[in-house]
């Protein structure tokens, strides 16, 4: 006489017996949602600061210049207010090879004696 085992599944998210389908992976939408929300939620936390900071560096710019179409600052005063170097979304060398860091639509070249030119990207 053979035996025959069945194996009860389990809800990935709160390990109720689940019942039906054979490919079924959570009790109901509530346990599904709650699963993957806990998947992302720590690469997320690293996203959500990331972003945080480029939106703070770009907010500084954007203080610095003003209405202004150029502007420069001291590393010195940038840093005092937030700034963080680390964080930009991209880089533009022009035709000279200086080489601008953005925090989207506005940048800084550095420049000797740590000054910062600040500019605003053009719109295209």
């Amino acid at each position: 006489m053979m035996e025959t085992t069945t194996i009860k599944k389990q809800c990935l998210a709160c390990d109720k017996v689940l019942h039906g389908r054979a490919d079924k992976k959570f009790c109901n939408d509530y346990c599904r949602n709650a699963y993957n929300n806990n998947l992302k939620s720590a690469n997320s936390i690293i996203v959500r600061n990331i972003n945080n900071a480029l939106l703070k560096n770009r907010r500084i710019l954007e203080a610095v210049l003003g209405e202004e179409e150029m502007q420069k600052i001291s590393k010195d005063k940038l840093l005092h207010q937030g700034f963080q170097t680390k964080y930009i979304t991209h880089t533009y060398t022009n035709k000279k090879g200086n080489v601008y860091f953005f925090c989207y639509d506005f940048g800084y070249l550095p420049l000797e004696h740590d000054v910062f030119l600040i500019v605003k990207r053009k719109q295209e």
